[in-house]
Protein backbone atom coordinates (compact mmCIF):
# COMPACT_ATOMS: atom_id res chain seq x y z
CA UNK A 1 0.00 0.00 0.00
CA UNK A 2 1.21 3.49 -0.95
CA UNK A 3 2.21 5.20 2.37
CA UNK A 4 -0.04 8.53 2.55
CA UNK A 5 1.79 11.54 2.87
CA UNK A 6 0.64 15.65 3.05
CA UNK A 7 3.10 16.30 0.12
CA UNK A 8 1.46 13.59 -2.14
CA UNK A 9 -1.80 14.19 -1.30
CA UNK A 10 -1.36 18.09 -2.16
CA UNK A 11 -0.23 17.49 -5.73
CA UNK A 12 -3.64 15.62 -6.01
CA UNK A 13 -6.52 17.61 -4.36
CA UNK A 14 -4.70 21.43 -4.52
CA UNK A 15 -7.45 22.27 -6.64
CA UNK A 16 -9.80 20.22 -5.13
CA UNK A 17 -9.46 16.41 -7.22
CA UNK A 18 -12.76 14.33 -5.24
CA UNK A 19 -11.06 10.71 -4.71
CA UNK A 20 -13.50 7.44 -4.60
CA UNK A 21 -15.80 6.73 -1.45
CA UNK A 22 -14.67 4.92 1.30
CA UNK A 23 -16.85 5.78 3.53
CA UNK A 24 -19.69 3.24 5.52
CA UNK A 25 -23.09 3.98 6.23
CA UNK A 26 -22.02 2.65 9.86
CA UNK A 27 -19.75 5.51 10.08
CA UNK A 28 -22.21 8.45 9.49
CA UNK A 29 -24.65 6.46 11.97
CA UNK A 30 -22.65 5.88 14.78
CA UNK A 31 -21.67 9.52 14.86
CA UNK A 32 -25.81 10.59 14.31
CA UNK A 33 -26.77 10.81 18.21
CA UNK A 34 -23.75 12.54 19.92
CA UNK A 35 -24.49 15.46 22.43
CA UNK A 36 -24.04 18.66 20.73
CA UNK A 37 -20.54 20.55 20.78
CA UNK A 38 -19.65 22.89 23.28
CA UNK A 39 -19.31 26.00 20.72
CA UNK A 40 -16.08 27.75 22.02
CA UNK A 41 -13.92 25.45 19.51
CA UNK A 42 -14.31 26.77 15.88
CA UNK A 43 -13.79 22.94 14.25
CA UNK A 44 -12.59 21.39 11.27
CA UNK A 45 -10.63 18.65 9.90
CA UNK A 46 -8.37 18.38 6.67
CA UNK A 47 -9.57 15.96 3.40
CA UNK A 48 -6.58 14.16 2.21
CA UNK A 49 -5.92 12.38 5.91
CA UNK A 50 -9.18 10.40 5.33
CA UNK A 51 -8.50 9.40 1.71
CA UNK A 52 -9.77 7.76 -0.14
CA UNK A 53 -12.76 8.80 1.72
CA UNK A 54 -15.12 11.12 -0.71
CA UNK A 55 -15.17 15.08 -0.10
CA UNK A 56 -19.33 14.07 -0.25
CA UNK A 57 -18.96 11.56 2.42
CA UNK A 58 -16.48 13.50 4.85
CA UNK A 59 -18.81 16.60 4.65
CA UNK A 60 -22.08 14.20 5.37
CA UNK A 61 -19.87 12.90 8.71
CA UNK A 62 -18.77 16.35 10.07
CA UNK A 63 -22.22 17.40 9.81
CA UNK A 64 -23.48 14.24 11.74
CA UNK A 65 -20.46 14.51 14.48
CA UNK A 66 -22.01 18.45 14.78
CA UNK A 67 -19.05 20.56 12.85
CA UNK A 68 -18.91 21.95 9.49
CA UNK A 69 -15.37 23.22 8.12
CA UNK A 70 -12.90 21.30 6.19
CA UNK A 71 -9.68 22.39 5.47
CA UNK A 72 -7.42 22.69 1.77
CA UNK A 73 -9.73 22.37 -0.56
CA UNK A 74 -9.54 24.28 -3.79
CA UNK A 75 -12.14 25.95 -5.83
CA UNK A 76 -13.02 22.72 -8.10
CA UNK A 77 -14.64 21.13 -5.33
CA UNK A 78 -15.90 24.27 -3.56
CA UNK A 79 -19.62 23.75 -4.81
CA UNK A 80 -19.07 20.28 -2.67
CA UNK A 81 -18.98 22.06 0.47
CA UNK A 82 -21.93 24.47 -0.24
CA UNK A 83 -24.11 21.55 -1.02
CA UNK A 84 -23.49 20.33 2.16
CA UNK A 85 -23.28 23.59 4.00
CA UNK A 86 -20.20 23.27 4.71
CA UNK A 87 -17.25 25.91 5.33
CA UNK A 88 -13.80 25.87 3.66
CA UNK A 89 -11.87 26.34 6.80
CA UNK A 90 -8.62 27.18 5.04
CA UNK A 91 -8.47 27.54 1.00
CA UNK A 92 -5.90 26.09 -1.29
CA UNK A 93 -4.82 25.79 -5.10
CA UNK A 94 -3.05 29.07 -5.63
CA UNK A 95 0.37 27.27 -4.50
CA UNK A 96 3.09 25.94 -6.24
CA UNK A 97 2.99 23.16 -3.88
CA UNK A 98 5.47 22.50 -0.47
CA UNK A 99 8.96 22.72 -2.15
CA UNK A 100 8.50 25.58 -4.23
CA UNK A 101 6.65 28.89 -2.57
CA UNK A 102 7.55 32.32 -2.04
CA UNK A 103 11.26 32.01 -1.18
CA UNK A 104 12.71 31.34 -4.20
CA UNK A 105 12.45 34.81 -6.69
CA UNK A 106 12.15 32.31 -9.98
CA UNK A 107 8.74 31.46 -8.98
CA UNK A 108 7.36 34.54 -7.84
CA UNK A 109 5.91 35.62 -10.97
CA UNK A 110 3.67 32.52 -11.42
CA UNK A 111 2.56 32.87 -7.95
CA UNK A 112 1.60 36.32 -8.07
CA UNK A 113 -0.46 35.47 -11.08
CA UNK A 114 -2.09 32.64 -9.10
CA UNK A 115 -2.55 34.51 -6.34
CA UNK A 116 -4.20 37.61 -8.25
CA UNK A 117 -6.36 35.29 -9.27
CA UNK A 118 -7.49 33.25 -6.51
CA UNK A 119 -7.50 35.23 -3.61
CA UNK A 120 -11.21 37.28 -5.27
CA UNK A 121 -12.59 33.98 -5.66
CA UNK A 122 -11.83 32.91 -2.37
CA UNK A 123 -13.49 36.57 -1.30
CA UNK A 124 -16.51 36.08 -3.89
CA UNK A 125 -16.95 32.47 -2.56
CA UNK A 126 -17.33 33.63 1.02
CA UNK A 127 -13.99 31.95 2.25
CA UNK A 128 -11.27 33.99 4.36
CA UNK A 129 -8.14 32.31 4.65
CA UNK A 130 -6.03 30.70 1.94
CA UNK A 131 -2.52 28.82 2.56
CA UNK A 132 0.92 29.75 1.27
CA UNK A 133 4.64 27.53 1.56
CA UNK A 134 7.91 29.25 2.17
CA UNK A 135 9.33 26.66 -0.12
CA UNK A 136 12.40 24.56 0.20
CA UNK A 137 16.19 26.07 1.29
CA UNK A 138 18.13 24.22 -1.96
CA UNK A 139 21.15 26.15 -0.24
CA UNK A 140 19.73 29.44 0.64
CA UNK A 141 20.39 30.76 3.84
CA UNK A 142 17.56 31.73 6.21
CA UNK A 143 17.67 35.17 6.01
CA UNK A 144 17.89 35.81 2.24
CA UNK A 145 14.71 33.55 1.82
CA UNK A 146 13.18 35.75 4.70
CA UNK A 147 13.80 38.45 2.46
CA UNK A 148 12.88 36.69 -0.72
CA UNK A 149 9.49 35.70 1.14
CA UNK A 150 8.76 39.30 2.31
CA UNK A 151 9.41 41.01 -0.88
CA UNK A 152 6.89 38.37 -2.98
CA UNK A 153 4.34 38.45 -0.38
CA UNK A 154 3.85 42.17 -0.01
CA UNK A 155 3.04 42.39 -3.77
CA UNK A 156 -0.39 40.05 -3.16
CA UNK A 157 -1.29 41.52 0.90
CA UNK A 158 -3.05 44.94 -0.70
CA UNK A 159 -5.04 42.44 -2.82
CA UNK A 160 -5.41 40.26 -0.02
CA UNK A 161 -6.94 43.02 2.60
CA UNK A 162 -8.70 44.43 -0.01
CA UNK A 163 -11.07 41.43 -0.44
CA UNK A 164 -10.64 40.54 3.34
CA UNK A 165 -8.18 37.07 2.37
CA UNK A 166 -5.62 36.11 4.94
CA UNK A 167 -2.58 34.36 3.32
CA UNK A 168 -2.05 31.65 5.55
CA UNK A 169 2.19 30.41 5.69
CA UNK A 170 2.27 27.02 7.15
CA UNK A 171 4.87 26.23 9.92
CA UNK A 172 6.36 22.39 8.49
CA UNK A 173 9.14 20.43 10.17
CA UNK A 174 11.88 19.51 8.49
CA UNK A 175 13.26 16.66 10.25
CA UNK A 176 10.41 14.10 9.64
CA UNK A 177 8.22 15.31 7.04
CA UNK A 178 9.37 18.16 4.89
CA UNK A 179 13.60 18.27 4.68
CA UNK A 180 14.61 21.39 3.90
CA UNK A 181 11.47 23.57 4.51
CA UNK A 182 12.57 27.08 5.15
CA UNK A 183 9.51 27.89 7.42
CA UNK A 184 10.15 25.12 10.08
CA UNK A 185 10.53 27.36 13.40
CA UNK A 186 7.56 29.64 14.48
CA UNK A 187 10.83 32.20 15.21
CA UNK A 188 11.22 32.58 11.46
CA UNK A 189 7.68 32.85 10.73
CA UNK A 190 7.11 35.34 13.28
CA UNK A 191 9.87 37.24 11.97
CA UNK A 192 8.05 37.11 8.60
CA UNK A 193 5.12 38.12 9.64
CA UNK A 194 6.97 41.31 11.02
CA UNK A 195 8.71 41.74 7.52
CA UNK A 196 5.08 42.06 6.10
CA UNK A 197 3.96 43.81 8.32
CA UNK A 198 -0.13 42.93 7.06
CA UNK A 199 -2.70 41.92 9.40
CA UNK A 200 -3.61 40.25 6.59
CA UNK A 201 -0.88 37.42 6.73
CA UNK A 202 0.03 35.09 9.07
CA UNK A 203 1.22 31.67 10.13
CA UNK A 204 -0.57 28.05 10.14
CA UNK A 205 0.84 27.34 13.42
CA UNK A 206 0.91 23.24 13.20
CA UNK A 207 1.31 21.92 16.58
CA UNK A 208 2.40 17.99 15.44
CA UNK A 209 5.05 19.76 13.32
CA UNK A 210 6.59 22.58 16.04
CA UNK A 211 6.31 19.66 18.55
CA UNK A 212 8.90 18.24 16.69
CA UNK A 213 11.09 21.05 15.80
CA UNK A 214 10.70 22.88 18.82
CA UNK A 215 8.38 21.77 21.47
CA UNK A 216 7.50 24.62 24.25
CA UNK A 217 4.61 24.90 22.48
CA UNK A 218 1.91 26.65 25.04
CA UNK A 219 4.48 29.13 26.27
CA UNK A 220 4.80 30.03 21.91
CA UNK A 221 1.19 30.16 21.42
CA UNK A 222 0.56 32.51 24.33
CA UNK A 223 3.85 34.83 23.59
CA UNK A 224 3.03 35.19 19.96
CA UNK A 225 -0.86 34.47 19.18
CA UNK A 226 -1.39 37.50 17.39
CA UNK A 227 0.97 35.68 14.68
CA UNK A 228 -0.78 32.85 14.21
CA UNK A 229 -4.20 32.40 12.24
CA UNK A 230 -4.84 29.06 12.19
CA UNK A 231 -3.87 25.79 13.52
CA UNK A 232 -3.73 22.12 13.29
CA UNK A 233 -3.09 19.16 15.16
CA UNK A 234 -1.74 15.50 14.89
CA UNK A 235 -0.36 13.05 17.26
CA UNK A 236 3.24 12.82 18.07
CA UNK A 237 5.37 10.54 16.79
CA UNK A 238 3.46 9.00 14.26
CA UNK A 239 1.11 11.57 12.67
CA UNK A 240 -1.80 9.71 14.28
CA UNK A 241 -4.96 10.03 16.37
CA UNK A 242 -4.52 12.91 19.34
CA UNK A 243 -5.28 10.78 21.79
CA UNK A 244 -2.97 9.07 24.76
CA UNK A 245 -1.05 6.84 22.28
CA UNK A 246 1.25 10.11 21.81
CA UNK A 247 3.06 12.97 23.95
CA UNK A 248 1.43 16.21 23.28
CA UNK A 249 -0.91 17.24 25.85
CA UNK A 250 -4.38 18.27 23.22
CA UNK A 251 -6.89 20.03 26.46
CA UNK A 252 -3.92 21.61 27.58
CA UNK A 253 -3.16 23.03 24.18
CA UNK A 254 -6.92 23.99 23.16
CA UNK A 255 -7.00 25.82 26.70
CA UNK A 256 -4.19 28.22 25.89
CA UNK A 257 -5.44 28.76 22.71
CA UNK A 258 -8.99 29.82 23.46
CA UNK A 259 -7.48 31.41 26.56
CA UNK A 260 -5.65 33.99 23.51
CA UNK A 261 -9.10 35.14 22.59
CA UNK A 262 -8.53 33.41 19.20
CA UNK A 263 -11.61 32.48 17.42
CA UNK A 264 -10.66 31.05 14.14
CA UNK A 265 -10.38 27.35 13.45
CA UNK A 266 -8.71 24.10 15.12
CA UNK A 267 -8.16 21.55 12.64
CA UNK A 268 -7.62 18.16 12.62
CA UNK A 269 -4.82 16.94 10.62
CA UNK A 270 -4.19 13.53 11.66
CA UNK A 271 -3.97 10.43 9.46
CA UNK A 272 -6.08 7.72 11.30
CA UNK A 273 -5.05 4.36 11.80
CA UNK A 274 -8.47 2.45 12.50
CA UNK A 275 -10.66 1.12 10.05
CA UNK A 276 -13.24 3.03 11.20
CA UNK A 277 -11.67 6.87 10.47
CA UNK A 278 -14.72 8.59 11.09
CA UNK A 279 -14.27 6.96 14.83
CA UNK A 280 -11.15 8.99 15.20
CA UNK A 281 -11.94 11.74 14.48
CA UNK A 282 -15.48 11.43 16.64
CA UNK A 283 -12.62 11.40 19.45
CA UNK A 284 -10.44 13.90 18.36
CA UNK A 285 -12.88 16.80 18.30
CA UNK A 286 -14.26 15.28 21.58
CA UNK A 287 -10.81 15.87 23.37
CA UNK A 288 -10.24 18.92 21.66
CA UNK A 289 -13.94 20.42 22.24
CA UNK A 290 -13.65 22.30 25.61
Amino acid sequence: MTKITRRNSLKKISLGAVTISGFSAMSVSSAAKKPPLKGNVNHAVCHWPFNPMSLDDLCIAVKKIGFNAIDLVGPNNWHILKKHGVECSLCNGAELGIERGWNDPQYHEQLIANYTDIIPKVAEAGYKNLICFSGNRNGMDDGTGMKNCADGLKKITGLAEQHGVTLIMELLNSRVNHPDYMCDKSAWGIELCKMVSSDNFKLLYDIYHMQIMEGDLIRTIKNNHQYFGHYHTAGNPGRNEINDSQEINYPAIVRAVLDTGYDGYFCQEFIPTREDKIASLEEAIKICDL
